[in-house]
């Protein structure tokens, strides 16, 4: 029996997963956390074999939220669910340590798979998320001279750059001709990205990469 914790915000989306695994008698939903914050705390207590993470939570990221549930209890296997397979934060997942992810809205049958596969060991990637995986991979054990944090956007790592110099948003919003939503935004996917908690994290991050100076 495959133990499974589901983490995510929106009532109506869980009752869909839920129902979707009602009928499967090798998985077993044993909690069901709406926050990063509850995910970390009932993974710690129920010791799922799979979460089945939401990458947008309101409080952590599902990245981050990954990051610290795998710190503590390693043979967790995380499996994200995201709008789409796109999102450059499913590579953040990844590197933090998820096993796969599944697009919300696909068939029942894909979402057992998922679950099963990774449940048994495996890893659940499209060829594009493998493919820009093992080239991230690939540039780290080469040191062939990557730009720092490749998951960036140019326009993200300006505004990393200006983070790590000190500058609060408003500041940087003006450097950048940009809004501070737009800004606020930027800095929401830097942290989702790099897989840190907070903007002290990202900013040690940042310099010990050169951003900064």
């Amino acid at each position: 029996m495959t133990r499974i914790l589901l983490v995510d915000d929106h009532p109506l989306f869980l009752d869909g997963v839920r129902a979707a695994l009602t009928g499967a008698t090798d998985l077993e939903v044993v909690g069901e956390a709406h926050d990063g914050a509850g995910a970390i705390a009932m993974a710690a207590e129920l010791t799922p074999d799979v979460v089945l993470m939401d990458l947008n939570l309101p409080d952590l990221s599902g990245v981050e939220a990954t990051s610290r549930i795998l710190s503590t209890s390693a043979d967790v296997r995380v499996l994200m669910m995201t709008m789409s397979a796109d999102d450059d934060a499913v590579v953040a997942a990844m590197r933090a340590g998820a096993r796969g992810y599944v697009v919300k809205g696909a068939g029942r049958d894909d979402l057992l798979h998922a679950i099963r596969t990774i449940a048994a060991g495996g890893a659940v990637f499209s060829p594009t998320v493998a493919d820009r995986l093992g080239r991230f991979f690939s540039g780290l054990a080469t040191g062939g001279g990557r730009e720092a944090f490749p998951q960036l956007t140019e326009r993200e790592r300006e505004v990393l750059d200006l983070v790590a110099r000190g500058l609060e948003n408003r500041r940087i919003a003006r450097e950048l001709f940009l809004s501070d939503k737009t800004v606020r935004n930027h800095v929401s996917n830097i942290l989702a990205k790099l897989g840190v908690a907070d903007r002290s994290e990202a900013i040690a991050r940042a310099r010990a990469a050169g951003l900064g100076d």
